[in-house]
């Protein structure tokens, strides 16, 4: 049987086939907080997109959609690297570059959340990691805190965008397009992945492994050998490490940007179109992806009429518009999330935790360098090189921790639940274990310890449960 025939068998009844629920669905069958007619072509849209499967365009897009996650880690953890020759050059209070760098990325984050239902996904995509790189690269010449601390906190503006973004349009329903990126419920299937691999949901998060990596091991051999010592006179030639690093990553931040602009054609998100009411715009996108697949699909714009209709018929059908022709944002957003107990109670606990592993996780990254620096000096083996290279063994424990992550969460009887469990509290032994270190060696093993179980627990946390819940 060739493609083109099983393709068209396979989809022809997409918009009659029953959809199974999920057991527990937030948003049940005929909700008046979910409009009836979207979610009624949304499901006839998933069938379609799961119908193509994994193909050469979710690779592809695996790729490129890690780029921002790769360059917002490594440009979280910028300030940690740089922070102690920085202090010895200009002599300000070191928080104070911390505050500027996360007040960017806030801006970033609601900006691009809110900004990506207005000119798309797509434009929203490309232009991230050119606004970071392009207030990046300058950083490096700054020649006073005043300088350093604004370039960052505008570069971080588009970095910021990097993971709101980047995950609406890999991840499809994620609590970014849900509320911040006006995302719909659907019946929990993702937009582009199959659901046979949606543990790489979790395994996604392997570019923030990656970027905290190469972010240490380009910082190792630069600061160590272009910088001033810990104590002692500085002036800008004598510290160039930090500002080489600074304008190495922000290359590399617009080669990418480059490469994710040229080198593949990202098509918008069909949800999004759909959400518009553009609903020949998003058949034409899910054709070009089986295209490019090698693959075809029989979905109409009739098959999305004939859902439609359907979906009018349906009480509330006219009272919710999640998403509407003009993106026009009301507090019904937010209030969606708080309708029903159980999802108030599901969205409470979800930003209660989010809001602890920020803050946890920028103390420890923005200042991890500086804390080995200090308790070296009290182990009178605070040079730099030793600084980095345990800053190196650290990021070398994220890349087996997202897989451990990826492969856990499917595991019978252990999931995302039991994984969480286990990790957040041997995350929270190693800590406390970490504060009875009596040398760099100690204090180095407790926070590998620290670094692998924290880094399960946020790589599950942060892409790989929000997307099963909140679609």
């Amino acid at each position: 049987m060739s493609v083109k025939s099983r393709s068209n068998e396979a989809v022809h009844h997409l918009a009659s086939r029953p959809t199974v629920l999920a057991k527990e669905d937030l948003y049940d069958e005929g909700s008046v907080l979910v409009d009836p007619v979207y979610q009624a072509k949304a499901r006839v849209l998933n069938q379609a997109l799961q119908e193509i499967g994994m193909g050469k365009y979710q690779w592809g897009l695996f790729v490129v959609a890690g780029f921002g996650w790769f360059s917002s880690s490594v440009w979280s953890l910028m300030t940690g690297l740089i922070l102690s020759p920085v202090l010895n050059e200009f002599h300000f209070n070191g928080p104070f570059l911390s505050l500027a760098t996360n007040l960017g990325l806030l801006v970033g984050a609601i900006l691009w959340s809110f900004g990506c239902d207005i000119w798309g996904r797509k434009r929203s995509f490309n232009l991230t990691l050119f606004i970071g790189s392009i207030f990046g690269i300058p950083m490096g010449s700054s020649r006073t805190f005043v300088m350093l601390a604004s370039l960052a906190a505008a570069s971080s503006i588009g970095v910021g965008g990097n993971m709101p973004v980047d995950s609406a349009v890999f991840l499809g329903s994620s609590i970014q397009r849900r509320v911040t990126c006006s995302a719909k419920p659907s019946d929990g299937v993702i937009d582009f992945i199959p659901s046979s691999h949606q543990y790489l949901l979790t395994v996604f998060s392997i570019w923030w492994a990656i970027g905290q990596l190469l972010g240490s091991l380009v910082a190792w051999p630069l600061i160590a050998n272009f910088s001033c010592a810990v104590s002692g006179p500085c002036t800008r030639l004598d510290n160039m490490g930090w500002r080489y690093l600074v304008f190495t990553f922000g290359g590399v931040m617009l080669l990418l940007a480059f490469v994710r602009l040229f080198a593949f054609p990202l098509y918008e998100s069909p949800r999004y179109l759909l959400g518009r009411g553009r609903d020949a715009e998003a058949v034409a996108a899910v054709r070009e992806i089986a295209r490019y697949n090698g693959t075809e699909t029989s979905l109409t714009v009739e098959d999305l009429e004939k859902a439609a209709h359907g979906g009018r018929q349906k009480e509330g059908a006219e009272k919710w518009r999640i998403l509407s022709e003009g993106s026009v944002w009301t507090a019904k957003h937010v209030r969606a999330l708080f309708a029903k107990k159980k999802m108030a109670w599901s969205t409470s606990l979800l930003i209660w935790i989010w809001g602890l592993i920020g803050l946890a996780s920028t103390l420890y990254n923005n200042f991890l360098p500086y804390l080995l620096a200090s308790r070296g000096a009290k182990f009178q083996d605070a040079t730099y090189s030793t600084i980095y290279r345990n800053q190196v063994i650290i990021s070398v424990i994220g890349i087996p921790s997202a897989l451990v992550a990826g492969w856990s969460i499917e595991l019978p009887y252990v999931e995302r639940r039991g994984t969480l469990a286990v990790s957040a509290g041997l995350t929270g032994a190693f800590l406390f274990a970490s504060t009875t270190a009596r040398s760099s060696h100690a204090l180095l093993g407790w926070n590998c310890g620290y670094t692998f179980f924290s880094n399960v627990c946020e790589r599950i946390s942060r892409p790989g449960h929000k997307p099963p819940f909140f679609v």
